[in-house]
């Protein structure tokens, strides 16, 4: 079957297969470079697997209390390798990467303390973990206080802002690598570090955190390297390569990690208990795929860029810049164009491709939010998928991609989808 005739079976029109093919070819340079990140984010997976003497039965689950699982142990000192951190907490009791980041918070703040954001609000499912929005369990009501340092206008880190945020207090600044439901840039990794030893001359005790969530193997670095304290992540996203069925990590500093782990189990049992049940198969294989389906990912969000930038919408980041996440946000302009897209990028999914998403109350956020992924692991946004809130200015965040294939054709359904609902006309 021709090429042509097999995306038009899939109902893509030659014409949106042919736009997509020109923006393509402009990309090569740019693939080239990501393929050679994640070469090296590969040899870093499998020398640190090496290094840890991974064996066959590291594969295999515990049950129960989990005492002596080498499995989990292994994978932790593995994550703890790769990530240049001191230890690590790799766990499928930790539920999501907002719960890996609330596990992290509350586990090394205490009553009294104050909480800072140095990067603006952090993402709209923290507003109830920190207490902007009132929540039973919150920090706020444990007695933590919260304050934020805006960014500057461009997006980058107002240093003057940050230094009035920190007061004596101040235990812990939080550091949000990605842009979440904003639509600013991504920090790299070198900007982190920048931002942590502005933080740590003005508070050297204070602790830095990172939400690494969209941002692990995208650079050939880690923000551990770069200065930060701890950081925490999700299964579902890169590092779990498509394969981890449920999870979140948190690595850095062993005293850091110690504090999350009693926190997750018990005060005196901390990191000994928590079996892995049937996880750790996918959990290792999925690290060692992680480099490479990040790396499809990115392809799929650089193309993206390319194809809605040369169709007149703002693109963060633009297909020229340098990519710190896998993220790809569209300014779509109306809420007709927004749905449309998420359509589009639904019905390219392998599962639940005749799922229509509807805009819905989703707990944690204060706007209507649509969402399409038909994933394998409910919810992985390491697999085809897009999301926004309904409002201004309706931008829709495009992410993932188990193979550049597959993101490349639910980019094209979603620019199909765009014109047969009379947003796009492709000239």
């Amino acid at each position: 079957m021709d090429i042509i005739d097999a995306y038009r079976s899939a109902g893509i029109r030659p014409e949106v297969y042919e736009y997509a093919k020109r923006a393509e070819q402009t990309l090569k340079d740019r693939f080239d470079l990501i393929d050679r990140i994640a070469e090296c984010n590969q040899l870093k997976v499998v020398n640190a697997m090496r290094k840890n003497r991974v064996s066959y039965d590291c594969l295999n689950g515990t049950s129960g209390y989990g005492y002596g699982d080498v499995g989990r142990d292994t994978l932790e000192k593995v994550y703890a390798d790769v990530f240049c951190g001191e230890d690590a907490l790799v766990r499928p009791q930790i539920t999501c990467g907002t719960h890996a980041i609330a596990l992290a918070l509350f586990s090394n703040l205490r009553p009294g303390d104050t909480f800072v954001s140095a990067a603006g609000k952090p993402y709209d499912t923290l507003d109830d973990v920190i207490g902007i929005r009132p929540c039973r369990g919150s920090l706020a009501e444990y007695g933590v206080k919260y304050r934020q340092a805006d960014l500057k206008a461009d997006g980058s880190f107002d240093f003057e802002a940050i230094r009035n945020a920190i007061d004596e207090n101040t235990r812990l600044v939080e550091i949000q690598r990605s842009k979440g439901y904003a639509t600013r840039k991504t920090f790299s990794v070198d900007e982190i570090g920048e931002a942590v030893r502005f933080i740590k001359s003005i508070k050297p005790d204070a602790l830095v955190f990172v939400d690494n969530c969209y941002g692990e193997f995208v650079e050939d670095k880690e923000p551990l390297l770069a200065g930060a304290d701890f950081m925490a992540g999700s299964l579902i996203k890169n590092p779990g390569g498509g394969l981890a069925p449920i999870g979140g990590y948190i690595v850095g500093k062993k005293e850091c990690i110690e504090n999350a782990a009693n926190r997750l189990t018990s005060p005196g049992l901390g990191k000994e208990v928590g079996a892995s049940l049937n996880a750790m198969r996918d959990f290792y294989q999925g690290f060692f795929l992680a480099p490479t389906v990040t790396a499809a990912a990115e392809k799929g969000a650089i193309l993206a860029a390319r194809i809605f930038e040369g169709l007149g919408y703002e693109c963060i980041p633009s297909s020229d810049e340098i990519r710190h996440d896998i993220i790809q946000a569209v300014k779509l302009r109306t809420p007709k164009a927004l749905c449309a897209f998420c359509e589009g990028i639904q019905a390219a999914s392998p599962v639940d491709s005749y799922v229509k998403p509807e805009p819905w109350d989703m707990p944690g956020y204060s706007d209507k939010v649509i969402m399409a992924a038909g994933t394998f692991v409910s919810g992985a946004s390491i697999e085809l998928s897009a999301d926004g809130p309904l409002r201004d200015p309706y931008a829709v965040y495009f992410q993932g991609g188990l193979t550049y294939p597959h993101a490349k054709m639910g980019i094209l359904m979603a620019l199909e989808y765009l014109i047969r609902a009379g947003e796009i006309i492709l000239k």
